[in-house]
């Protein structure tokens, strides 16, 4: 089945939520939120999406890197927003936005950004084509279009590690 004979999603479909509340063994001696513990998160959040896009198994192959913008305590309360951004034939880029909830004083706060690329598999490890994403917000257009910006800032970074190795 060709890519095009694929029914396109709308990222609605693949939009999740999740929720972590920091508890001590998630810290370190300080208090705040390991950041190990965030990332692991994040890929969870991220793959949560794929897997409701692509409609299958899906493996993390990348990370882009994260910025940790504010401190998380032991029991904050901790929500994890992932959506698919955009869709490359066999892979996905997802984005998950973190946010921590104050919610006895009802605000949060901004934690971290990340983009993970999954790419869709069957059982025996084999890539699937994934059906193409549809953007329908001025929003998820933009976001759809970075994807773009940052798999070819991929692709091109991997070829000049490649050819340094040589």
């Amino acid at each position: 089945m060709t890519q095009e004979e694929l029914a396109a999603r709308p990222v609605r479909d693949s939009q999740s939520e999740m929720a972590e509340l920091v508890l001590p063994n998630d810290a370190n001696p300080l208090g705040a939120l390991l950041g190990g513990r965030l990332m692991h998160w994040i890929d969870l959040a991220g793959a949560m999406a794929a897997h409701r896009h692509s409609r299958n198994y899906a493996v993390t192959a990348s990370v882009d890197h994260i910025d940790f913008l504010v401190p998380v305590r032991v029991g904050d309360l901790v929500i994890l927003r992932s959506s698919v951004n955009r869709v490359f034939t066999t892979s996905m880029e997802v984005g998950v936005k973190v946010f921590v909830e104050d919610y006895i004083a009802d605000t949060s706060q901004h934690v971290a950004s990340a983009h993970l690329t999954f790419v869709a598999i069957d059982r025996d490890g084999r890539r699937l084509k994934v059906a193409p994403v549809v953007p329908e917000t001025e929003e998820q257009r933009r976001r759809y279009d970075d994807a773009g910006r940052r798999r070819e800032i991929r692709r091109a970074e991997l070829e000049r590690r490649r050819k340094a190795m040589r």
